[in-house]
């Protein structure tokens, strides 16, 4: 046994010398185009997060739960109704997300690329009106105020069974005015070519509203889907084909692209969604308790250090790398030792935000 953990000991040495030659030697000679376009996307993917989380906090006047609308409600679409995710929901993501992932695969494999592409092309750009629309609409209404938001004039149209509303929409007035806005990149990415602009403009809202929408009601729920959309991610990567075929072969804006000379990195948008709810939970926590920003801090620097880590092993070793292999260990951790610095693991995990 002596001898054996010796000649095992000597193999992780003489593979930690050979790992530390190599990242040496590819800094001497560093492809600052490669590195570049890693750079550029973890600005996206950081500003993805931090625009998100703020958009994830409470504004006044907001209604937690979800009612019934009669004809004494006054419903304002642009009033947000605030949903959280909860455990038992959290345990079902890597379930719906495998067989998700099979049977696009299947497709693909089966039936050829060219058609769902069109397919997914087009739902995707109908649904990017509504999600670009609605980051312009944030981000007009956090450039004006709530309060003078609030001012504008607003139009409504109800569509009632009864006293059962069945169609409700309601906008401010410059809501109204943005939606030629929100058209142009849907139209240009249909009609005018899936460049790496349109698709990352498209991308960035949907994850902008993704993380404003998707919110955890506490950090045991955060762990449970880090963790279950760890082993999804270490698996569909490493484990198959499956998550590398996909990713490459669907034309989608559901990745954030970055030009890598005749190519481009990519990094998908659960990579951002998924830890960034977490990162936004950190935020409200922040919010609710008075601590200033320090999860949030603290969390969005385990992120980052996350990504360069995947960016890091995927640049020396060549090979596609499970993003949350890094991202997920790195945010729990990241929550954990905060906590225990300030003396608050168990108030933290005890918290429920709804």
């Amino acid at each position: 046994m002596d001898i054996d953990a010796y000649r095992i000991a000597g193999e992780v040495a003489a593979w930690g010398v050979r790992v530390a030659g190599a990242a040496e030697e590819g800094l001497r000679g560093a492809d600052w185009e490669v590195l570049g376009s890693y750079a550029g996307l973890l600005g996206l993917a950081v500003f993805s997060i931090y625009a998100g989380a703020h958009g994830s906090l409470p504004v006044s006047g907001v209604r937690r739960v979800k009612v019934e609308k009669t004809e004494k409600t006054d419903g304002d679409a642009e009033e947000e109704v605030m949903e959280f995710l909860s455990a038992e929901e959290a345990w079902l993501f890597p379930i719906i997300g495998s067989v998700a992932l099979v049977g696009l695969y299947l497709v693909v494999k089966y039936l050829g690329e060219g058609w769902i592409n069109w397919m997914l092309g087009w739902y995707f750009s109908i649904a990017g009106v509504g999600s670009v629309w609605n980051t312009w609409v944030s981000l007009g209404r956090w450039a004006v105020g709530e309060a003078r938001w609030k001012k504008y004039d607003k139009v409504q149209m109800s569509v009632k069974k009864g006293r059962h509303v069945l169609v409700d929409i309601s906008l401010r007035t410059p809501s109204a005015a943005l939606l030629p806005l929100a058209l142009v990149p849907s139209g240009l990415y249909v009609f005018g070519g899936r460049g790496i602009v349109l698709t990352d403009v498209l991308a960035l809202s949907f994850a902008h509203n993704g993380l404003t929408l998707l919110r955890l009601d506490s950090f045991r729920t955060g762990c449970i889907l880090l963790t279950g959309l760890f082993v999804y991610d270490v698996w569909w990567v490493f484990g198959t084909d499956v998550m590398v075929q996909v990713a490459t072969t669907l034309d989608v804006p559901m990745k954030l692209l970055w030009a890598k000379g005749a190519g481009c990195t990519m990094l998908g948008l659960g990579d951002v969604v998924v830890p960034g709810t977490f990162v936004a939970l950190g935020l409200r926590y922040d919010a609710a308790r008075g601590t200033g920003k320090r999860y949030f801090w603290a969390l969005l620097g385990a992120y980052v250090a996350g990504l360069c880590a995947t960016m890091g092993v995927m640049h020396v070793g060549g090979h596609a790398q499970p993003a949350l292999l890094y991202l997920s260990p790195a945010c729990m951790l990241a929550f954990v030792a905060t906590a225990l610095v300030h003396g608050e693991l168990a108030a933290g995990w005890r918290w429920v935000d709804s």
